[in-house]
């Protein structure tokens, strides 16, 4: 779906932000992308969308490299939620919001995969459909901007910390919607500091430090191996492939 090839990039003093970071996102994918902080990760997000220009390599979407479109063009296949949600909201209601992006692409509220009432269902938005989007909180904000970017269905999908603010219902729904996402074949990015989060929704996990993607694959693996990025169940249960809670529920069942 989406392949990045040697990527470089450096700030304009000519410090190295990225470099030489190669991965492919294939259909259906489901990757964590962690890191300390300072790592390049957010960069990295915005070169795959067009908001940063690499200065060497190449990103292609679906065989195609994005160097000569723009932002706008490869935001038609690809949604980026920044950590930030307050860059994606500027309409006068929630509802507001999905209106005006699926007007900006050209698309009908009844022509979409997931109605725009059902999606403020699945975030938890319903009784907040026809709130100001600033005046709502951490959490609600993020998820109307989830909403806002999720209601055009784009086939590859870009999320920066997305648990910021969420409570654990939130986050359960987040979840439940990453699963449908990759049943659908949608190829989903999440950068996070949440283990969690990474253990329980990722099929494959890049560990990034200083700008280069140190370790890679299977999160049973990553995880376990980057000390300070290791689940609470893989450290309870330190003999065991287990990561997460409903790992350590089944195992023990077997038991």
């Amino acid at each position: 779906m989406i392949d990045l090839e040697n990527i470089a990039l450096s700030y304009p003093d000519g410090r190295s932000v990225l470099s030489e970071v190669s991965f492919h996102l294939p259909e259906g994918a489901r990757a964590g992308l962690i890191g300390p902080n300072g790592s390049g990760k957010t960069t990295l997000l915005r070169a795959m969308v067009g908001l940063t220009r690499a200065r060497k390599g190449h990103i292609t979407l679906d065989g195609e490299d994005i160097a000569g479109m723009d932002t706008a063009e490869i935001c038609r296949d690809v949604g980026y939620l920044p950590q930030d949600p307050n860059a994606l909201l500027f309409a006068e209601s929630v509802r507001e919001e999905i209106a005006i992006t699926l007007d900006n692409h050209g698309l009908d509220a009844d022509g979409v995969p997931i109605p725009p009432d059902l999606l403020l269902e699945r975030l938890h938005l319903t009784s907040k459909a026809d709130a100001y989007p600033r005046d709502l909180s951490a959490g609600e904000r993020q998820r109307t901007a989830l909403a806002a970017m999720m209601i055009t269905h784009p086939r590859v999908i870009l999320l920066d910390e997305p648990t910021r603010g969420l409570d654990y219902r939130s986050k359960q729904g987040l979840l439940d919607l990453l699963r449908a996402w990759r049943d659908e074949g949608r190829a989903v990015l999440v950068v996070t500091h949440d283990v969690e989060l990474a253990a329980a929704a990722a099929d494959r996990v890049l560990l990034m430090r200083a700008g280069e993607i140190v370790e890679r694959g299977a999160p049973s693996r990553v995880l376990r191996r980057a000390e300070a990025f290791t689940p609470q169940i893989a450290r309870v249960f330190p003999e065991t492939d287990w990561l997460t809670v409903d790992d350590a529920l089944a195992g023990l069942r077997g038991r």
